[in-house]
């Protein structure tokens, strides 16, 4: 039973709460689950960035932007080339450090095709040459086959032969060892992925004859060939790539009297129209000249058969005959290949879809600066004309709540700064069993004070609402003001924040919560947020009547209104959405009050801040999954669910969710694609934002000098702010629960005077 004792001006009650100790609330019964689920969320959260990240690179590997080399070595001396070899045919094999090259035999056409597979022409290129029963050899991309692995299996199904034209096109000669042995070891895996086979063949990127090696690639080709490796070169090139016209392809591709040649083509790499329309008039041609066409394998089985001396074996045994090139893939080589080709596919869906999310989160990001100025703006106008006026100056008292938890660094201060109010009020402190003496530093602030006006009531720690909830019930005035104890009012605070209620349609008033220990990096980071992200938004939200939050640091609502709604909340962790959502479905109107300004303490750690901001955030969506329903109710909840509701998971969700996107991309074009490009892109963006920021500023009258630290903000503390809603999110997934957390006050904030 509640008792009252005379101290000094101040009186003092203590709330038994049923004679025993609360029961612990449902969020808090789960609060230990809950905290040990934390660390694995962070856990997942991280390991998607790790894959999202991993996707972009494997994506921008195989289009050589992660890794690529587009030098090409063009002219160098090739003193250190054996002469045979510059003057030999155009397949060159190694065993045992020895060199040896074949030629075609006469009236023999190899027709090879490089750059491929292309999804648009090597599947023309393999229709012609089924159609004339003319087998070819591809030396094919890896990265194209593992983006393409279908048609690589029907190029081997078809009869065709393969072989390897490195993994990204890259010139060897540059490359060490090690790239060297990855560019075919990953193309290996990609043709036993696709076509369940691997390759002894290998065409080097950008070589042409036998006589064009020279003393940098000449290492690259003995390595290989100790590999087991045949390399192939070309006798006539149909310079396709120039596009030069059919009737010329097919001349270039001809060779001089009846010699038989490697001839080069390309089913890739470029427009390939005119290969595709010069190839069926070659095949008749050389046909008609009685040219007969072969693999390469065909022409070193031709070249064995015929007994010439010195032509290795290709898997190195020694016997005297020559297999085919291609070998089954087994065993890891084969289960690799298929985890390539699964991945590979993974990125070729994961990375147009995120380019598309990309493009729809700059355009809301885009489209909410521009709802913001412009609605802003219109509000500032709507709300300064001379002839506006809420209805008759509201001059009755009213009662100003304060929940306190361990709040002895800062309810001194905010006590001191209602002692300056220039509207009457009476103060209800609700101590929620602190441990710290609240309550009597309380008391003496007031006796300290002369403050006659204070009430301190004492209650079993029972959380934010329950404190709130029992300052409303013992409040003696029809309008409640309710704010944080360790926030400070300007004098003139209340009598600002309750004028809107001459208007009897109005419920509830948001006022302009700023940040008064803005003077460390951190408090600067938050200001910026406070003025632009969260005050900005709200004369958005005003002018289209869903206002979605009122601030707990300084919000005042009728009393009526607060108790026909059931009070504050303890469904969620986000008591003041939680409520300011059901008075818009209760019908009444909710109003921001930019003149009303209180100096609320910010977190001053990352940590603290991180915790606060992951209860907000999580609040939030319990909030509005506890309200979903008005997303079909009629009349004032419905018009909350059909414009209130959407702008805030849009614009304080989704898009936050996603905006990280934004940054990945962009730092992803920094390092791989275009420096500059992306940089100005960046920098675009940041501009946007400055001015938003500079007009929030101007709007609420505060200094420039705080948006020299946006920059930073932007490269840091958005970034954290992106990963603690991705937390929340996940946390609201899985259905984790959170429970309301105290942060660490300082009391450095003081009186409005001292803020400034």
């Amino acid at each position: 039973m509640p008792t009252e004792r005379s101290a000094g001006t101040v009186t003092t009650t203590t709330t038994s709460h049923r004679g025993r100790r609360r029961a612990p609330s449902r969020i808090e019964r789960a609060a230990g689950k809950a905290a040990a689920l934390q660390k694995p969320r962070v856990l997942l959260a991280l390991l998607l960035l790790l894959a999202l990240t991993s996707v972009m690179l494997l994506d921008g590997y195989l289009r050589a932007e992660v890794g690529g080399d587009q030098r090409v070595r063009d002219g160098a001396a090739s003193g250190k080339v054996p002469d045979k070899i510059l003057t030999g045919g155009p397949i060159l094999s190694f065993r045992g450090g020895q060199a040896t090259t074949v030629s075609v035999p006469d009236k023999t056409i190899a027709l090879t095709f490089d750059d491929g597979p292309n999804p648009t022409y090597t599947p023309q290129v393999l229709e012609i040459l089924e159609k004339y029963d003319v087998p070819a050899t591809f030396f094919v991309v890896g990265s194209m086959v593992s983006r393409y692995p279908g048609i690589v299996k029907d190029m081997v199904e078809q009869g065709n032969e393969v072989g390897i034209h490195t993994f990204t096109h890259v010139d060897l000669s540059y490359q060490s060892d090690a790239r060297v042995d990855r560019e075919m070891q990953q193309t290996q895996l990609a043709l036993a992925g696709a076509a369940g086979i691997t390759t002894t063949l290998f065409r080097a990127p950008y070589s042409s004859e036998t006589d064009a090696i020279d003393n940098y690639s000449w290492p690259v080709y003995q390595k290989l060939g100790e590999d087991g490796y045949t390399s192939v070169f070309v006798d006539t090139d149909s310079d396709d790539w120039k596009k030069p016209g059919v009737a010329k392809i097919v001349k270039w591709a001809t060779p001089s009297r009846n010699n038989g040649a490697s001839v080069l083509f390309h089913d890739a790499g470029g427009e390939r129209s005119q290969t595709i329309k010069a190839l069926p008039k070659y095949i008749e041609k050389m046909r008609a000249k009685g040219y007969t066409f072969t693999t390469i394998s065909g022409v070193l089985e031709k070249e064995q058969s015929a007994g010439a001396p010195g032509t290795p074996r290709a898997d190195g045994t020694g016997v005297n005959t020559l297999q085919a090139a291609h070998r089954e893939a087994t065993g890891a080589t084969l289960y690799e290949g298929r985890a390539l080709i699964a991945a590979v596919a993974v990125a070729e869906w994961a990375v147009p879809a995120l380019s598309v999310g990309l493009l729809v989160v700059g355009v809301a990001v885009m489209g909410r600066f521009g709802m913001m100025l412009i609605l802003a703006r219109r509000h500032y106008r709507q709300r300064n004309k001379r002839r506006f006026s809420w209805g008759p100056t509201v001059t009755r008292p009213v009662s100003v709540i304060v929940p306190a938890y361990n709040e002895k660094e800062c309810i001194a201060n905010t006590l001191e700064s209602l002692a300056q109010s220039t509207h009457p009020i009476e103060i209800i402190v609700v101590d929620d069993g602190s441990t710290d003496g609240t309550s009597e530093i309380a008391r003496a602030a007031a006796d300290r004070l002369g403050m006659v006006n204070v009430r301190v009531i004492r209650q079993e720690n029972a959380g934010k609402p329950a404190a709130l909830n029992n300052g409303v019930r013992n409040a003696g005035h029809d309008i409640v003001i309710m704010m944080d104890g360790d926030t400070v009012f300007e004098p003139d605070a209340v009598h600002q924040l309750v004028q809107p209620f001459a208007d009897p349609a109005v419920g509830a008033v948001a006022g302009n919560a700023k940040v008064g220990n803005r003077d460390t990096v951190i408090g600067a980071w938050q200001h910026i947020e406070y003025v632009m992200g969260f005050n900005l938004d709200r004369r958005m939200y005003d002018l289209l009547r869903c206002m979605p939050t009122i601030p707990g640091a300084i919000g005042a609502f009728r009393r009526d209104a607060v108790l026909q709604v059931g009070g504050m909340s303890e469904d969620t962790l986000a008591e003041d959405t939680d409520i300011t959502i059901a008075m818009h479905r209760a019908g009444w109107r909710v109003v921001y009050q930019e003149h009303a300004k209180a100096w609320t303490e910010a977190p001053g750690s990352l940590k603290q801040l991180w915790s606060q901001r992951y209860r907000w955030s999580y609040g939030t969506m319990q909030a509005l999954w506890k309200h979903r329903k008005s997303l079909t109710d009629k009349g004032p909840s419905g018009r909350f669910g059909r414009v209130g509701m959407p702008l805030v998971v849009v614009f304080q969700i989704v898009t936050p969710v996603f905006a990280p996107l934004i940054d990945v991309f962009t730092a992803y074009s920094m390092i791989f694609i275009d420096f500059r490009a992306a940089l100005l892109a960046w920098l675009a963006v940041l501009g946007v934002q400055l001015v938003c920021a500079a007009y929030a500023f101007r709007l609420d009258k505060e200094r420039y000098r705080y948006l020299l630290m946006m920059p930073l903000q932007q490269l840091a503390y958005r970034q954290m702010m992106y990963l603690v809603l991705i937390h929340s999110c996940i946390t609201a997934l899985t259905g984790g629960r959170l429970r309301w957390q105290k942060l660490k006050r300082t009391g450095e904030v003081g009186t409005p005077a001292g803020v400034g």
